[in-house]
């Protein structure tokens, strides 16, 4: 099933010129989480390992690659370029085009505690600041990667779901 084989199609009129040309809807949005409450659907998760694409999970996983889809989706990714975590290649790449320095400090962190609660404040790098003596050094390089990390946890909807799902989304992309 190709998810976008799914959406309904809409005849617009783009030159006004009263020649209709049929597109596919693709603002329809589906509230992912809603079926999931309703079935009651439980994930695992994995961690994405450098280079592994939503297609090659969905093989692993479902043992079919047209449902990359599901992987987008259980996890918000709404931009495959921004949102799924990058190759290691691609990752240095980016960090030499996004700073001069990647060992440059970002900003600092230091712990604060008030009774059983620990959070932990960011102090930018600016010269206005007064860093605490306590403070840790984050470079560019680990906030690159503290963001990169974030995303390789991804939710994996467990295989027999997927039937239920497919079903679903089908019903609500049509309506």
């Amino acid at each position: 099933m190709s998810f976008f084989s799914n959406f309904p199609t809409v005849e617009v009129d783009v030159l006004d010129d009263g020649t209709k040309t049929t597109f596919l809807e693709i603002t329809r949005k589906v509230r992912f989480y809603d079926l999931v409450k309703r079935y009651n659907v439980t994930f695992d998760y994995y961690d994405v390992q450098s280079g592994q694409t939503p297609e090659f999970l969905a093989k692993s996983f479902y043992n079919d690659s047209t449902l990359h889809w599901v992987l987008l989706l259980a996890n918000d990714v709404m931009d495959y370029y921004h949102d799924w975590p990058l190759s290691n290649a691609t990752f240095d790449r980016n960090l030499q085009e996004l700073y001069d320095n990647p060992d440059a400090v970002h900003h600092y962190e230091v712990k604060q505690t008030s009774g059983d609660t620990t959070k932990i404040i960011e102090i930018p790098n600016d010269s206005a600041n007064t860093i605490p003596e306590d403070a840790v050094i984050i470079t560019n390089y680990n906030y690159a990667e503290r963001a990169e990390d974030n995303k390789r946890r991804i939710r994996v909807i467990k295989p027999e779901y997927i039937p239920q799902i497919k079903r679903e989304i089908q019903q609500l992309l049509r309506k």
